[in-house]
C-alpha cells in the first residue's frame, strides 16, 4: 500500500498512518465523533490485516544459477523385514513400480536370506532354507528360495544390498523351540528373538556358507552384477538382533568377510547397522566397530583389520500422540544421521568412504500398525508423504553440511502381502495398490541433475527441525529445486508436526535464471483429492473386501496425478513466476521442460 507507511519488513507503523486517519475540527481539535472513531478503527483493523497477510503469505525463490550439489538419489533404497514378500503377486508388482519411477537402478536390503524354514511369509520373518545339515553334520546348501529372490530384483534391474544373516538354525548356539517365531502386532516385540539371533557354533561353517552363497551368485548373475551390489553383516547387533557380545559380532563380520573375499575379491562389504546411531551405547558399538576394522586383530585371517567398504547406520524418527493426535518427531531421525555422519568424518581411514543409513523412517516397526499402536496413524495419509517430502531434504543440507560420502538412505517400507486394507503398516502400497508415500518417490524420480538453492520465508532452517523439529505456529513451506540441460523442478510441501488438515494456502513460487524462453510447465499434485488411495477409500465406505472395479478404481488414486493440464509459458529475462496453493500436508512438484 504506497504511502501507508507500512515498514515492509516489521510490518510496523509510522506515526503518518495516524495522522492520515485522524479527522480534525476547525479549530484544530480532534473531532471524536463516534461514527468518525469507528472508521478509525476500521481502517487500522484492515492495515493491519495487510501486514498480517503479508508477513504470513508464502513465498520460495529459487536460483538456478546457484547449485549446491549434485541431485544424487539417495532416494532409491528400499527395504523390509519379510524377504519372501519379494516373489509373491503383490510384492512383484511394487517392485516393478518401483523400478519404474527410477531413472537409476534401485538397491534392496531385506532380513533373514539365510534364515532355516519352508519360506513361508509371516510379520517380521522370513526364510530361505539355504543351509541345512545331513546326519553327520555335512553342510547342505540350498539356494532355490534365494535365487528366487535375487531374481526378482536382477530381473527389474534393482541390486541387492545383500545382508548376510541371519543364523541357520543348524549353524545356531541355540538350539531352543521353536526356531520360527509367531509374533502379531500388539506382542512384544522381544517375541521375535529366537535362535535365528544366536552366534555360529562353528565360524569356519560360517564362513564357509557366506563363501558358497557369494560364489553361486556369481556363478548366477555374473562377476560384473555381482561387483555391483553390497554386502553387509546382519542388523542392529546393538540391539535385540544379536544375542552374542560384541567382540563375538566382530568375529562373526571377519569370517563372514574372509568368505566373501575368498569367492569375489572385489566384492563390497560395510557395516555394521547399528541402532539409534545418536545413542551413547550406538556409539561405543558403532566407534569400536570402525576401529576394530582399521586396527584390531582379525578373527578369521590372524592379520591386522578387516574389510570395511562402505560405513551403515540407521535413523528413526518418534512419533506421539496429543490426546488422540499424532504428533511426528524428525529431529531423532536427524539427529542419528547427523552423528553417523560426523563419526565417519572423524577417522581419516573412513572420511570418503560411501555412506548408507540402512534404515531412513519416521518410527522404528513398519509390521505394527495402528491399530495396535496409535501412533503410527500418519500411514495411511499426506502426513507420511508430506513428512518424507521434508525429512529428505534436510537430509541432503545434513550432508553437504558435514561433507560426507553419502550414497543412499533406505526407506524401510515395502508392503504386506495379504493383510487388511489400509491397516495402518509402514508400507508403500497395501493389496497393490500405491499410497500416497508412494508418489512422494515418483515425484523424486522426476528430479536430477543439480540441486539449486532456494529460499522461502517460511521453511523453517535446518537447525531449527534438528534440535526441535517442526512445532511452531505456522507449517514449513519449503521446497528442494534441481535443473538438468532440459529440465528443472522444485518440489514444494506444506508440512506440520501435527497431524492436522488445513484449506490450501497461497504460495508465490518465483524461479530465475532459466535459458529457456519458453517452458512447458506441470504440476504433479499429492493431496486429499489427488495422488491419494486412501481419501477414495474411505469415500467408498473402507471396504475390506472391495470389488474389481473398487481396486481399480483405487490403483488409479494411487498414481501421481496431475494438478490440471500441462502449460505453455513464455518467459522473460529468464524468469518465471507462478502463484499456486497447496493443502497443509500437500506436496506439488513443478516440473518444467523445455
Amino acid at each position: 500500500m504506497p504511502g501507508s507507511g507500512i515498514n515492509q519488513i516489521t510490518g510496523s507503523f509510522h506515526r503518518s498512518v495516524c495522522i492520515n486517519y485522524l479527522y480534525y475540527n476547525k479549530d484544530g481539535t480532534i473531532d471524536m465523533n463516534p461514527f468518525k472513531r469507528i472508521g478509525i478503527l476500521l481502517v487500522f483493523a484492515l492495515l493491519n490485516l495487510q501486514v498480517f497477510a503479508q508477513q504470513n503469505s508464502a513465498f520460495i525463490k529459487v536460483d538456478l544459477a546457484k547449485e549446491t550439489g549434485d541431485m544424487k538419489p539417495i532416494w532409491a533404497w528400499f527395504g523390509y523385514d519379510e524377504p519372501n514378500y519379494t516373489y509373491m503377486k503383490d510384492g512383484k508388482k511394487l517392485l516393478s513400480e518401483l523400478a519404474a519411477l527410477s531413472p537409476v537402478p534401485l538397491y534392496v536390503r531385506t532380513h533373514s536370506l539365510l534364515v532355516s524354514g519352508d519360506g513361508q511369509a509371516a510379520l517380521k520373518w522370513g526364510s530361505t532354507n539355504a543351509y541345512t545339515e545331513d546326519a553327520n553334520g555335512k553342510p547342505i546348501y540350498n539356494w532355490r528360495i534365494i535365487d528366487s529372490i535375487f531374481d526378482t530384483y536382477v530381473r527389474r534391474g534393482m541390486k541387492p544390498l545383500a545382508q548376510i544373516g541371519f543364523m541357520p538354525e543348524a549353524l545356531s548356539t541355540n538350539n531352543s523351540k521353536p526356531y520360527k517365531h509367531h509374533w502379531k502386532p500388539g506382542d512384544p516385540y522381544s517375541d521375535i528373538v529366537t535362535g535365528w539371533a544366536y552366534p555360529p557354533k562353528d565360524y569356519d561353517k560360517w564362513r564357509e556358507l557366506v563363501y558358497q552363497w557369494v560364489k553361486h551368485s556369481v556363478e548366477r548373475y555374473g562377476k560384473k552384477e555381482v561387483e555391483s551390489w553390497y554386502w553387509e553383516v546382519w542388523n542392529e547387533p546393538n540391539g535385540a538382533y544379536w544375542k552374542g557380545s560384541q567382540e563375538e559380532f566382530f568375529k562373526l563380520y571377519d569370517y563372514a568377510a574372509d568368505g566373501l573375499k575368498r569367492a569375489l575379491p572385489t566384492a563390497r562389504i560395510g557395516g555394521m547397522n547399528v541402532a539409534g546411531t545418536g545413542s551413547k551405547g550406538a556409539q561405543q558399538w558403532m566407534n569400536n566397530f570402525i576401529k576394530h576394522c582399521l586396527s584390531g586383530k582379525n578373527y578369521a585371517t590372524g592379520k591386522t583389520g578387516s574389510p570395511l567398504e562402505a560405513i551403515l547406520f540407521h535413523a528413526k524418527g518418534q512419533p506421539g500422540l496429543k490426546g488422540n493426535m499424532v504428533v511426528m518427531n524428525m529431529s531423532t531421525q536427524l539427529r542419528d544421521i547427523g552423528t553417523g555422519f560426523k563419526t565417519t568424518m572423524s577417522y581419516p581411514e573412513t572420511a570418503s568412504l560411501p555412506v548408507i543409513i540402512g534404515e531412513c523412517d519416521p518410527e522404528g516397526c513398519a509390521a505394527c500398525g495402528m491399530a495396535t499402536n496409535p501412533e503410527n496413524a500418519y500411514r495411511n495419509g499426506t502426513m507420511y508423504s508430506s513428512y518424507t517430502a521434508a525429512s529428505f531434504a534436510r537430509i541432503y543440507q545434513l550432508s553437504d553440511q558435514i561433507g560426507v560420502n553419502f550414497l543412499g538412505a533406505v526407506s524401510w517400507s515395502f508392503e504386506f502381502e495379504n493383510q487388511p486394507w489400509f491397516y495402518g503398516f509402514r508400507d508403500l502400497a497395501t493389496n497393490g495398490v500405491g499410497k500416497p508415500v508412494l508418489n512422494i518417490f515418483r515425484m523424486f524420480g522426476k528430479m536430477s541433475g543439480k540441486r539449486v538453492e532456494v529460499q522461502g520465508n517460511r521453511m523453517y532452517q535446518l537447525k531449527t527441525i534438528v534440535d526441535s523439529s517442526v512445532r511452531g505456529p505456522q507449517t514449513d513451506i519449503g521446497a528442494l529445486a534441481t535443473k538438468d540441460k532440459n529440465s528443472a523442478a522444485v518440489m514444494i510441501w506444506n508440512y506440520h508436526d501435527e497431524d492436522k488438515q488445513a484449506p490450501a494456502e497461497p504460495i508465490n513460487l518465483s524461479i530465475s535464471d532459466l535459458s529457456a524462453k519458453k517452458v512447458k510447465i506441470t504440476r504433479y499434485l499429492i493431496d486429499n483429492k489427488h495422488s491419494n488411495s486412501y481419501e477414495a477409500w474411505k469415500k467408498m465406505g473402507s471396504p475390506q473386501s472391495p470389488s474389481a472395479e473398487q481396486i481399480k478404481e483405487l490403483e488409479k488414486a494411487g498414481q501421481l496425478e496431475t494438478d490440471g493440464a500441462p502449460f505453455d509459458m513464455n518467459l522473460k529475462n529468464g524468469q518465471l513466476t507462478l502463484n499456486l496453493a497447496l493443502e497443509r500436508q500437500g506436496v506439488m512438484l513443478v516440473k518444467l521442460d523445455w
